[in-house]
């Protein structure tokens, strides 16, 4: 799945855009909302996420930080970093969790 900014006239979706309208937080909520609803149908389901670059990751990252606490009552939470999984630390930089 693909997360970006839909442009209005060409109705493209651009995950590199940057529209600094403050909105991460409510659209990370919607994507943790998203993963409820698909892991109640599909419970034994992995759903990884990555940022289109390491900055966007970071971001992510983040927001996990900021709701850390809540997450890991209803999801064993992991990040990669190369081949290899570790339990979600909220210091820790990784490609894709």
């Amino acid at each position: 799945m693909l997360f970006g900014y839909k442009h209005p006239d060409t109705g493209e979706l651009d995950d590199l855009a940057v529209t600094n309208n403050g909105d991460t937080d409510k659209v990370l909520g919607t994507v943790v909302a998203a993963l409820y609803t698909f892991l109640d149908k599909y419970p034994e389901a992995f759903v990884s996420a990555t940022g289109s670059i390491p900055a966007r990751t970071r971001l992510y990252r983040m927001g996990i930080t900021r709701i850390y606490d809540e997450m890991i009552q209803d999801f064993h939470l992991y990040g990669r970093i190369g081949k290899e999984f570790y339990e979600f630390e909220t210091v820790v930089e990784y490609e894709d969790f």
